[in-house]
């Protein structure tokens, strides 16, 4: 372990390995990609599936290859480095330009067939709490991702046909997951057919909807935006924090999903130049800060128990505290420990990151899309997060001294 590798050689050595793993992996949730299960009968039922989906996740001993599952591309993971490439500048990587025109190029390949809008799915089929949803499948979180991303890329190089998909993202959003029923609204996740509260996934199509309004100018968008953000903000709890769904079986509070509510509730905002959910975000924010962390750095997953750590509640953390940094000025010093803790615990030499450590192991598969795409898009953030305090430091030493010799002057 190698806890003082700097953010910039890390990014590289992990950037290294995606890279020769052509941004292709496994991930927790492939269990039904496998060419083994596939030719059992007993598949074709949702316990079984959902067993199956658990064991290989929760395996300490990554068994992908013995049941004949392939490494794939996952669009969202694609999202992720895309995202991650346009925060960096040239000099922080060379070929910055030819990466995100490839990533582009490979969304594009893999939007959601038989849709007329741009969307995205998940490289394998994976069983719900209720339903399947097949390969490929278009759903919110997916195309929500994808699409940022591709707005990401026209923001850094611009392409009208960037924007194009976004927008088109964006009416399948309104067109085909919008739902209000006169007492509350929402966007369906994972399916269409599904009209339930999942308040991560509202807050992240709400503000996805918004900022292609800001960008084409489509004020369609705006209304559901607003409306949903509404419904679902008026569902946070008294101490700040959402549950995340509203269902029974959805009343548990988790890292990274609290992260998506608070970003993609500022996301929103800044958009639409509104400062109604302001109170909603600060509340929300100093949950997080208050619940979500040990105090060597660890980042927990739930907010009442400290294991598992899972690196995707690493990545999101370090999103979560420089996007907010603005709230507390400790955020980049608590950015940094959460960093440190994960290249000390949770970093392999080899140049990815491990999934997860439990109470008495450490699981330490390599997944291309839960964990090292977005480490990519956190440690490019630290980065630029970096770069922009050492300008501010260099601008202001001069001035300092200025002062200094000014003051002395008058003396």
């Amino acid at each position: 372990m190698t806890p003082e590798i700097t953010t910039k050689a890390a990014l590289d050595k992990l950037l290294t390995y995606c890279r020769a793993e052509n941004w292709a992996g496994y991930d927790p949730y492939d269990a039904l990609n496998s060419r083994v299960f596939e030719s059992l009968p007993v598949l074709n039922s949702r316990l079984p599936r959902i067993a199956l989906t658990q064991l290989l996740k929760r395996s300490p001993v990554n068994v992908r290859r013995l049941a004949l599952i392939e490494k794939t591309q996952n669009p969202k993971a694609l999202g992720l480095f895309l995202s991650a490439f346009t925060q960096l500048s040239k000099e922080d990587l060379a070929d910055r330009d030819e990466l995100i025109d490839y990533m582009v190029k490979r969304i594009t390949e893999l939007r959601a067939p038989e849709s007329k809008y741009w969307c995205w799915g998940y490289s394998f089929p994976w069983q719900g709490r209720k339903v399947v949803v097949p390969r490929g499948a278009a759903n919110l979180v997916c195309t929500v991702f994808a699409a940022n991303a591709l707005l990401d890329a026209y923001e850094a190089q611009g392409g009208a046909h960037l924007l194009g998909m976004a927008a088109s993202a964006a009416d399948y959003i309104q067109n085909e997951l919008y739902w209000d029923d006169g007492r509350t609204a929402g966007f369906s996740y994972p399916l269409a057919s599904l009209r339930n509260q999942i308040y991560n996934a509202n807050f992240l199509a709400a503000a996805l909807l918004a900022r292609v309004s800001k960008l084409t100018g489509d004020k369609r968008f705006v209304a559901p935006a607003l409306r949903v953000a509404r419904c679902s903000a008026v569902e946070q709890q008294k101490d700040g924090s959402w549950f995340y769904g509203e269902s029974d079986s959805q009343k548990w509070i988790d890292n990274f999903h609290t992260g998506y509510n608070l970003s993609g509730l500022r996301s929103l905002s800044r958009s639409l130049g509104v400062d109604e959910f302001d109170e909603n975000i600060e509340r929300g924010f100093r949950f997080y800060r208050e619940n979500f962390f040990r105090e060597d750095g660890a980042a927990k997953y739930f907010h009442n128990d400290v294991y598992p750590i899972d690196i995707h509640c690493v990545a999101q953390s370090i999103l979560t505290l420089l996007e907010f940094r603005d709230l507390d000025s400790e955020n980049i010093t608590q950015a940094r420990l959460v960093y440190g803790w994960a290249m000390e615990h949770m970093w392999d030499e080899r140049g990815f990151f491990y999934y997860r450590k439990l109470r008495t192991c450490t699981i330490k598969t390599s997944y291309m899309r839960w964990s090292q795409a977005w480490m990519a898009l956190a440690l490019a953030e630290m980065v630029r997060s970096e770069k922009a305090q050492n300008s501010v430091m260099q601008i202001a030493s001069p001035a300092a001294a200025y002062a200094r010799e000014l003051a002395a002057h008058q003396a």
